[in-house]
């Protein structure tokens, strides 16, 4: 059996500005004090595939534009709504203010495993991934609302941010869609 690859002109993709006029999936994106140029433009990548919401990028994390994030973003920094602001803390502040649940991404006491967490039908995420090295900054995990962790089972204790960013946000995305599913079947 041959299965014969799609050619781009055959995806169906979204322009920009039908993805700006599109529903975004409820999940925000935080990125605290980031410095890889490369794994901020695979966010936005990511943030773009699964329709997301809104990124903040805080701290040392670079802004667009920028010749290495769009060397990975390919276009996205241009379709994912975008803000910076300096201090993560203000950020969480601000989204929980929102009524905005804020869950920091990161290895810890009391963190639930991505594969168990649920989020509740009809409520606005916010997801924080830190630093390469140091991970989300300890106050900004005392702040969230909880934390996710995603499981590991080798050798390593950790996974590249943007890889991260890339499991979580298909994991949110495929329970959301799922309550969404179950929800309109109900209603119908």
């Amino acid at each position: 059996m041959e299965n014969r690859k799609l050619k781009n002109s055959e995806l169906d993709r979204k322009s920009v500005s039908e993805f700006k006029e599109a529903k975004k999936t409820p999940i925000i994106v935080v990125l605290d004090n980031i410095r890889s140029l490369n794994n901020i433009g695979s966010v936005f990548r990511s943030a773009d595939a699964f329709l997301i919401e809104k990124i903040y990028l805080c701290g040392i994390t670079a802004k667009p534009p920028h010749k290495d994030i769009q060397k990975t973003a390919l276009g996205a920094t241009d379709t994912v709504a975008w803000e910076y602001i300096e201090d993560t803390l203000e950020v969480v502040e601000k989204l929980q203010k929102e009524q905005t649940k804020v869950f920091a991404i990161e290895q810890a006491e009391g963190s639930v495993m991505l594969n168990n967490f649920k989020a509740q039908a009809g409520e606005k995420l916010a997801v924080i991934f830190g630093n390469e090295v140091k991970g989300v900054q300890q106050k900004v995990v005392s702040a969230s609302d909880g934390i996710i962790e995603i499981p590991q089972l080798g050798t390593k204790h950790s996974l590249n941010i943007s890889v991260s960013v890339g499991v979580v946000l298909w994991d949110l995305f495929s329970k959301i869609s799922q309550d969404n599913r179950e929800q309109t079947y109900m209603t119908h």
